[in-house]
């Protein structure tokens, strides 16, 4: 066995020195020699056809280029919106990096360290790994071989002793044939099956992962949007120790006047109620009350139109028209507010009054003039201070025709209605009925109330008001026990206009009043006006008789009303486009102005006697002071913002330079009176401006007797 294994070690040391030499062929390539001819050789330089043929001169000419970096496909105009300043604005800076190619590799250079690293594992793992495979056979050959003698041995230990005596003499000395066939077995083995190293990755440094996955990803989109901010506003308010012990008390009275009503109710209608309130406390806790946030909804609503009119509020306060010095004695009127409510745009303003007790509020009345479009109505209160939206809201079935409200009470109101009807609301009592109305059985009237008047107490302190109507009738209305009592005083007869009816009985033509008005001293006086364009002077205790008539006008008298100084001075306006100034002992008039369209409303100012303004159908309003100018207006300015809308009633303020005219679109407009429409007499040195009622009655008698003097 010896020489066998000694021949099949030589056999694969020669394989293995072939290998060698393999390897170095291979990594010798192929002949340096066989190029060295071509790079030795000269090249032979080829002219182009149309190649310039320049001159010695040209060609030692110089041109110099300045090569940058700049990518010359960059956009140069690319613009940003900036938030800051609001604009566009052009980018200074742009990316000048153009990238051509890029690609994500794993190779290593041969020549780094981690190459030859990686060559020279490659490189032992299948020598290593072939020596092994060589060695192992021939092992296991001889090794089966020995094993065969051992067993031969072994039997012949156990008796069969000639069969394995001649096994192991024939191999121990093997004989030249048998050599010759291993050697040829071995190498038709190597050849059939030769063994191929395994192929290896080589390891990147930089990506560790041979498998990968990666998912799709969406693109982002950044959504962006830019508002306004709210409007704000600072609120503050202190509270001291007495509003905090007032707010203690009236808890506890409230608590109190519970108790004393469970102790008066009996058990079962304490059952009962403890009912009705856990139904109560439940439902307020599932709905939002919003009557507890009343108070302070209404204060942060104010403060929030202040903020937003605040050019319009100081112009109220302080604005003062520089330009009246340049125009005296000439004036105009500033818009200030505009007061409208959308559920009231298509009824027609029919009424306006100030409240005696705060000067900043006013009563609104809607209806319609449009006697086939009779519709609904609205009772609506405003406040300067508030012009976005009513304080108070009572809607009607009926339009209202007129309102005034009580002196002593200013939370009562009295309205009289299109249908006759007269009704008394409680701004008090948030309810949109109002608190007491007459009826038929009440005995209203049969046609629409065109005025009514708060007069004071009766005798036994119950309240009472005057109203007139197209029926002819004056009634006065009196509140006894929740019930409107009404008692007529006067039915305007029209004098002359009798006729004979069956059985020899006259029967008389009733006037229509239109409008009246009470005498600021003396109780008992108050005149009428009529369609017919009368005006009676009637007395409160006369019922059958009138005191006086005044043939005013020729059209329906449309307002009356005494002056607020002089007790003799009266005013009348109409739709014969006039408006005259009367004495009520004389029976012409002592001024009359013509403005050349229907007269809707006049009134008297309350700082002068000899001040007041109408309004007209054309859409503008006209103030008068007759110290100044006797013979036309000084201010005529059209106050309407379109054409097409008439101005139906004017209304002074108490306190402030303002006055409220109302349209027949519902859209009522606040003004201020410039300086020279509110001028008191000026002070001179040395003496005292007389100042007050007797000054104002002076002023006014000092007219009428030029007026009187040039008549006589």
């Amino acid at each position: 066995m010896a020489p066998k294994t000694s021949a099949r070690r030589s056999s694969g040391t020669a394989q293995q020195t072939a290998r060698t030499t393999r390897k170095r062929d291979e990594d010798t390539g192929p002949d340096v020699g066989e190029g060295t001819d071509e790079w030795t050789q000269a090249k032979t330089l080829i002219k182009p056809p149309d190649q310039l043929e320049l001159t010695e001169a040209e060609l030692k000419e110089e041109f110099t280029r300045i090569l940058t970096a700049n990518n010359p496909h960059a956009p140069q105009n690319i613009v940003r919106f900036s938030f800051k300043e609001g604009t566009y604005k052009p980018i200074s800076f742009v990316d000048q990096l153009a990238v051509h190619f890029s690609l994500v590799g794993n190779m290593i250079p041969k020549d780094s360290d981690e190459g030859r690293r990686q060559n020279y594992r490659a490189e032992m793992a299948p020598e290593g790994s072939q020596e092994v495979e060589e060695v192992q056979p021939s092992e296991t050959e001889g090794g089966g071989e020995g094993g065969e003698g051992e067993e031969g041995g072994e039997g012949g230990e156990g008796g069969e002793g000639e069969e394995p005596k001649e096994a192991g003499s024939q191999g121990d000395v093997p004989t030249a044939e048998e050599a010759a066939e291993g050697e040829a077995e071995v190498e038709a083995e190597e050849i059939i099956t030769p063994k191929k190293p395994k192929e290896r990755k080589l390891t990147n440094q930089f990506n560790f992962n041979e498998r990968a996955s990666q998912t799709f990803n969406n693109p982002l989109r950044d959504r962006e949007c830019q508002m306004e901010p709210p409007p704000r506003a600072n609120f503050s308010a202190t509270a001291n120790q007495w509003e905090i012990y007032d707010a203690y008390m009236d808890e506890l009275e409230k608590q109190e006047k519970s108790k004393e009503k469970e102790k008066a109710k009996g058990p079962v209608a304490k059952k009962l109620g403890k009912r009705m309130m856990r139904k109560s406390i439940s439902l307020e806790s599932q709905s939002d009350d919003i009557t507890k946030v009343t108070q302070a909804a209404k204060i942060v609503e104010r403060m929030v139109n202040q903020n937003t009119y605040d050019d319009i509020a100081q112009d109220f306060k302080y604005y003062e028209d520089a330009a009246d010095e340049y125009r005296d004695p000439e004036g105009t009127l500033l818009p200030l507010w505009k007061f409208q409510y959308d559920k009231a745009k298509r009824l027609a303003v029919t009424a306006l009054c100030w409240n005696p007790k705060y000067k900043d509020l006013f009563a609104v009345g809607h209806g319609s003039y449009d006697f086939m479009k009779q519709n609904r109505g609205m009772l609506l209160l405003y406040t300067l201070k508030n012009p976005s939206f009513p304080e108070y809201i009572f809607s009607s079935e009926c339009g209202i025709m007129c309102l005034d409200m009580h002196v002593e009470h200013p939370y009562l109101v009295v309205v009289g209605y299109y249908d006759g009807n007269v009704a008394i609301y409680n701004l008090k009592k948030p309810h949109s009925q109002p608190s007491y109305k007459s009826s038929a059985k009440l005995g209203k009237h049969s046609e629409p109330v065109w005025q009514v008047r708060w007069q004071k107490d009766d005798m036994d302190n119950n309240l009472n008001f005057f109203s007139v109507s197209s029926d002819g009738r004056i009634v006065s209305w009196t509140l006894v026990k929740n019930e409107l009592m009404h008692t007529d005083i006067i039915k305007l007869n029209v004098e002359g206009f009798t006729t004979e009816g069956p059985e020899e009985l006259n029967v008389y033509t009733i006037g229509c009043g239109t409008a009246f008005d009470f005498h600021k001293q003396i109780d008992y006086l108050f005149l009428v006006g009529t369609e017919e364009g009368k005006i009676y002077k009637c007395s409160k205790t006369y019922s059958s008789q009138f005191l006086d008539t005044f043939e005013a006008h020729n059209m329906a008298v449309d307002a009356v009303t005494w002056n607020p100084y002089h007790s003799k001075v009266f005013m009348s306006c109409s739709s014969d486009w006039t408006v005259k100034i009367w004495d009520h002992t004389i029976k012409k008039p002592m001024f009359i102005y013509d403005l050349n369209s229907a007269v809707g409303d006049i009134a008297w100012a309350p700082y002068s006697s000899t001040v007041f303004a109408a309004v007209t159908t054309d859409g503008k309003a006209h103030v008068f002071d007759l110290v100044i100018n006797k013979y036309e207006a000084i201010c005529n300015q059209p106050v309407v913002s379109k054409k097409k809308n008439k101005i139906t009633h004017v209304r002074f303020n108490a306190v402030h330079p303002v006055i409220i005219v109302g349209d027949d679109r519902g859209q009522v407009t606040c003004l201020k009176l410039s300086p020279n429409l509110r001028k008191m007499p000026k002070e001179k040195k040395g003496q005292e401006v007389k100042r007050g009622p007797e000054v104002e009655v002076a002023k006014l008698d000092k007219l009428l007797n030029l007026v009187r003097e040039v008549k006589s």
